[in-house]
């Protein structure tokens, strides 16, 4: 596999620049399922861009309330937007392919009709896309949100993260997690033709839709400001199937989908394979312990989590039959006092790691500790202004030793950390 031209060989992290995007389409697809109540502000958070030309497709995958009826009041009221139907629920998967099929831009969208972009969202990505023409895939902060939709966004891009993408895909291999919500993102069209539209996974369709498009082009982040408003509701289908269970049985198989054909031709792919399941086995362990440690047990939930693990390793069979005991007995004080400890520690380990995402995009910085050997030319970098990667770059090996590598994995994911992690389609 060649990497796409003008392909980075080392991260950047520069400040935004002016570039034109008067001229830039962007094709927003938009599924919707029963979300009647949410369309019609999801198609004017996008018809509302400033800066790019917009067009909309909305997807109604056989609703039951009347969305297909709204999307064709929107449709006749402006000519941007246009309508699919389906005469049969299809899923999300073949609802957001349906879209794309029918996309035209130089850029792509997918916004679910119960989410919104914020002002200004398309022109701060297509500047960086069209700044890096190597870039396939560009994501930024997305604002979670219940009830009504927060009243402001911050506007203003302040940097501009730009990873090799075979660096990020070797990343989230070694952490495991799903790092996008999925409102923020924008896809260079033609990438997303060479690759093609989501696999037909359950809930991490999109999760292997990124790691897919990292292996073919580079990732940039905006940051510093807010991309999207991803709202969080009961009616969700995350909300409504997603457990833990799900979710881990979820991220195992977007990382064997990845593995058998999103990166069948690097020359790394064994070795991320081999990471994302060390990174998985890591978390799965962490998060049943974390049950234990903090009190609050839930015996069916650990052990349904535990039961997916031990398909994926089997040799967690000995701590697992530990784990289990533990969940049936009482502690003494000092056993409690130790596992609140642990617990604790777990906890603010979270905190950090979900204040990292929220500033940067990622949990863990560059190279981190398990991520596979880097592709031949490519190389990290490190940001100088920054005084975590100051002290990183005087350390032996590149890490800091106050840094503690993703063994501490989030038990739950903060943010958007969930393989599916509540943030794929609404069909």
């Amino acid at each position: 596999m060649t990497a796409p031209a003008g392909a980075l060989a080392r991260t950047e992290r520069v400040r935004p620049r002016p570039v034109p995007t008067a001229d830039a389409t962007v094709t927003v697809v938009v599924p919707c399922h029963d979300y009647a109540r949410y369309l019609p502000a999801a198609v004017g958070s996008a018809l509302d861009q400033a800066g790019v030309l917009v067009d909309v497709v909305v997807v109604d995958d056989a609703s039951a309330d009347d969305s297909l009826a709204v999307a064709a009041r929107l449709a006749a009221a402006d000519p941007r937007v246009t309508v699919v139907a389906h005469a049969r629920n299809r899923g999300p998967v073949e609802t957001f392919n349906d879209g794309l099929a029918r996309a035209t831009g130089e850029f792509l969208v997918r916004l679910d009709a119960d989410d919104l972009l914020t002002p200004g969202s398309l022109a701060r990505s297509v500047a960086l896309a069209r700044a890096y023409p190597s870039v396939g895939l560009v994501y930024g902060h997305p604002v979670h949100f219940a009830g009504e939709p927060p009243g402001a966004a911050r506007t203003r891009a302040r940097r501009w993260t730009v990873w090799p993408g075979r660096r990020w895909l070797a990343d989230r291999c070694a952490d495991g997690y799903n790092v996008i919500t999925s409102p923020e993102v924008l896809m260079r069209g033609s990438v997303v033709a060479a690759v093609g539209g989501q696999r037909p996974l359950a809930h991490a369709h999109d999760m292997e839709m990124w790691l897919r498009l990292a292996a073919h082009a580079d990732v940039a982040h905006v940051g510093g400001a807010d991309q999207a408003w991803h709202r969080e509701h009961a009616a969700s289908l995350s909300a409504r199937e997603v457990d833990d269970a799900t979710d881990f049985r979820e991220r195992v198989a977007a990382f064997a989908e990845l593995a058998a054909a999103g990166a069948a031709g690097l020359p790394e792919r064994d070795d991320l394979a081999a990471a994302a399941r060390r990174a998985l086995v890591r978390q799965a362990l962490r998060a049943c312990r974390y049950e234990v440690d903090r009190g609050r047990r839930d015996p069916g939930r650990v052990r349904r989590l535990m039961a997916e693990a031990l398909v994926v390793a089997p040799e967690l069979a000995g701590p697992w039959q530990r784990l289990d005991a533990a969940l049936d007995a009482e502690p003494g004080a000092l056993g409690r006092a130790a596992g609140l400890a642990r617990a604790v520690r777990v906890r603010a380990d979270d905190v950090r790691r979900g204040r990292r995402w929220a500033r940067t995009g990622t949990y863990t910085r560059d190279g981190a500790r398990g991520a596979p050997r880097l592709p031949p030319g490519t190389t990290d970098a490190t940001d100088p202004t920054d005084p975590a990667d100051r002290a990183r770059s005087r350390v032996p090996g590149g890490v800091a030793g106050s840094w503690r590598a993703p063994d501490d994995d989030p038990p739950t994911s903060p943010g958007a950390a969930g393989a599916a992690g509540g943030r794929e389609g609404a069909a």
